[in-house]
């Protein structure tokens, strides 16, 4: 919005009891503009790569959510368009939906939905204030740090709150674009000419661009319905807005969560490429992602399905190794294949070390917490706090936790604090409320830098960054954002994701994230899942027993005819990257089981998925005299968390490790493979020859063996559920 367009909405219409209301917020939107001239030196720094200090936010302050946490060029621009809005074009866009209830059937579906959920009246929305009522007060203490407050609509009162609870929300420009269409369910809509991308979060039912706490009452009120008052604040996702997103996909719009486009691995011909190299994967979002979906009735994204991670979620009891030094412990077992009889399946079942409290080294955190607009609902930045006290109580005395939050710009809201200061991190994480746009480009930066000025060498250090990885501001693209944490992983700190939210969950950013920076991805839906990742496997994702770990695979053309890696599509590697110690590969933690499986077609199966070359060498027939007895050689390659340089482990594949029946095979094998044949079911892998849901649920069932936490059961559920799930 310009200067001009803002001088032209004096004369813009708006009811009588906000005449002073509106003056007064063109003349601070005038102020601002004139504040804003200095920070266009800001701007002028970036070309030369100086850029502006990080702002530190005192803990200790009242005002210690509200700072804006970076300085962003034009922001005043943005705050004083948001004012003179708030005060103007608000109550035009609700009359508009009140008067034109046959225009286009979005704006009619609209208007009825925030008829039917709002308490107040559109009437009384619109009503004047009572003659005793003064007129709305706008205060500009500073141009960063606007109070806003306005006239109680009928039984709906705005009242601003400290900031301390709204760390981000007035640091973004949250006024509508030019033309746009506004509603009060929390976020833009389509505009009168047409969509506009921008999403206005934050948006209270007292008008646009209100923030802090909002009490209401009456039938409308989602979690009233007999009446009574509701208070909700900032740092909870207001029912206007959860039932936003809820009439959007009853509306049909699609999605915006972003997957990494993917090809299943195909089937190979070991005379052609008798050699499979892949990075060694113990992710996990790919399969709480799915669950969350499956509970709600509907089928994931298939490019959002990773076999690995669906068979990695579950702890099993494969063999231990012996020592640190040695971290790995292969253990192969051949079976028939449940879904193709002539076909055997080679499972490769990979034990971590388990680290002793003795062996423990200190943590040095930096929790990198996304606080913009996105995060604002309860399944993001509120379960993010709950989770991350969970952390906090788990750490030992002597680790310490640091933190940067991120919106519109980033900062410090803590500078790394000893756990035996508990209550000082507690208070810190207990302050964040979401509100803004996503620099998240920044905040890795700022975490980065925060990581390196407190680095030990003797601790393992790690940032944790939590998001839904809803990058808008500043560095967005992919590649430059991996090629930056490529670089500085090598400086010996870590970079784990946990992901949240759906709708616009950037599961492809995360992944690529979390690969290139040396850590681990979990998708976190519940407080139960935060349990499990920070709580009962809190040594697996904070302690890594070994780093670049990877797996090669070398198949015998005298036993094996073809052969097909069971996901891993996004973790392959070259045959030359095996050897070579500069190329990253995944991390395993302390404790931690990896598994890979892999189908084969033996020499002289009757039908094989692919036919043999015409020209070139042929498969041999087998020779007993000689080493062609073996089904394959299996080498991993890792590098223990301090060295450089990488060990190798190997181990052949032979006829002493084949069961006759699946039945023969170990519970933890067999439910290993259910939990790989319900992935390939979800993302359409045309393999399964007729082996569907009810032979996944009860191949799983037979298997569930001891079930300490239920995760086996909720997995048998979760089969059964998508059998009538929707695309």
């Amino acid at each position: 919005m310009t200067q001009d367009e803002l001088a032209r909405l004096k004369d813009a219409p708006v009811p009588q009891a906000r005449e002073e209301a509106k003056r007064a917020a063109l003349a601070a939107a005038l102020a601002a503009f004139d504040a804003a001239e200095s920070e266009e030196e800001n701007a002028a720094l970036a070309p030369q790569g100086l850029e502006p200090p990080i702002r530190h936010k005192n803990a200790s302050s009242p005002n210690k959510g509200a700072q804006p946490m970076r300085s962003i060029p034009r922001f005043n621009y943005a705050l004083a368009a948001s004012l003179a809005a708030m005060v103007t074009i608000a109550p035009t866009a609700w009359l508009y939906l009140r008067q034109h209830p046959s225009a286009p059937g979005r704006y009619a579906q609209m208007h009825e939905e925030v008829r039917v959920r709002l308490a107040p009246s559109s009437a009384a929305l619109n009503a004047p204030a009572p003659e005793s009522a003064p007129p709305a007060p706008v205060s500009l203490s500073s141009a960063a740090a606007l109070q806003p407050t306005a006239p109680a609509p009928a039984k709906l009162a705005a009242t601003t709150q400290s900031p301390a609870r709204q760390t981000g929300a007035l640091s973004r420009p949250i006024g509508p674009k030019k033309g746009e269409v506004i509603d009060y369910v929390g976020r833009s809509r389509l505009g009168l000419n047409g969509p506009q991308e921008q999403r206005s979060e934050g948006l209270g039912a007292a008008g646009l661009g209100a923030v802090g706490n909002y009490r209401g009452s009456g039938p409308g009120v989602a979690g009233a319905p007999d009446g009574s008052q509701v208070a909700y604040n900032s740092q909870s996702p207001r029912p206007h807005q959860v039932f936003s997103m809820e009439s959007e996909r009853r509306a049909g719009k699609e999605s915006r969560d972003k997957f990494e486009p993917k090809e299943l691995n195909p089937v190979k011909s070991v005379a052609a490429e008798p050699v499979s190299t892949f990075s060694l994967s113990v992710d996990t979002a790919s399969y709480a992602f799915a669950r969350r979906m499956v509970n709600a009735g509907r089928l994931p994204p298939k490019d959002s399905v990773r076999a690995e991670e669906f068979v990695n979620y579950f702890p099993y009891a494969y063999p231990q190794p012996d020592s640190a030094e040695t971290p790995f412990k292969p253990t192969i077992t051949v079976t028939p294949s449940p879904w193709n009889a002539q076909n055997r399946l080679v499972h490769v079942a990979i034990q971590g070390y388990t680290l002793h409290s003795a062996q423990r080294p200190r943590a040095n955190l930096v929790l990198l917490i996304d606080v913009s607009g996105s995060m604002m609902p309860e399944d993001r930045l509120p379960l993010v706090k709950n989770a991350f006290r969970l952390l906090v109580d788990e750490l030992q005395p002597d680790d310490t936790v640091g933190i940067v939050t991120y919106a519109n710009g980033s900062g410090v809201a803590l500078e790394p604090t000893k756990v035996a200061e508990k209550d000082k991190i507690l208070a810190a994480i207990a302050s964040l409320g979401a509100g803004g746009s996503t620099a998240g480009a920044q905040g890795i930066l700022d975490a980065y830098r925060l990581a390196e000025a407190h680095f030990d060498k003797t601790a393992v250090n790690r940032i944790i960054l939590s998001t839904d990885g809803d990058f808008n501001v500043g560095v967005t693209d992919p590649r430059e954002l991996q090629g930056f944490i490529e670089r500085k992983r090598k400086s010996g700190i870590f970079l784990s994701i946990l992901g949240v939210g759906q709708d616009n969950y950037n599961d492809a950013l995360m992944q690529k994230l979390a690969q290139h920076g040396n850590g681990v991805a979990a998708y976190v839906d519940t407080l139960n899942e935060a349990r499990k990742v920070l709580v009962e496997q809190a040594s697996s994702t904070l302690f890594p027993i070994a780093k670049d770990v990877k797996i090669q695979m070398e198949w015998n053309p005298s036993r094996v005819s073809e052969y097909r890696l069971i996901g891993y599509e996004t973790r392959n590697l070259r045959r030359e990257d095996f050897n070579n110690d500069e190329v990253a590969a995944g991390n395993v933690g302390s404790g931690l089981t990896a598994t890979a499986i892999y189908e084969i077609t033996p020499v002289g199966a009757e039908k094989k998925l692919a036919d043999d070359l015409r020209y070139g060498k042929k498969n041999e027939p087998r020779r007993e005299s000689d080493a062609s007895a073996e089904w394959g050689f299996l080498k991993l390659r890792y590098k223990l968390p301090k060295e450089e340089n990488s060990r190798l482990i190997s181990l052949a594949v032979d006829d002493s490790m084949a069961k006759q029946s699946l039945a023969e095979a170990p519970a933890d094998v067999r439910f290993s493979i259910a939990a790989a044949a319900y992935a390939q079911l979800l993302e359409g892998a045309p393999y399964l020859k007729g082996f569907g849901y009810d032979e996944v649920a009860a191949l799983a069932q037979a298997a569930k063996g001891e079930d300490r936490f239920g995760y086996r059961a909720e997995f048998v559920n979760l089969v059964r559920l998508a059998k009538s799930a929707q695309p």
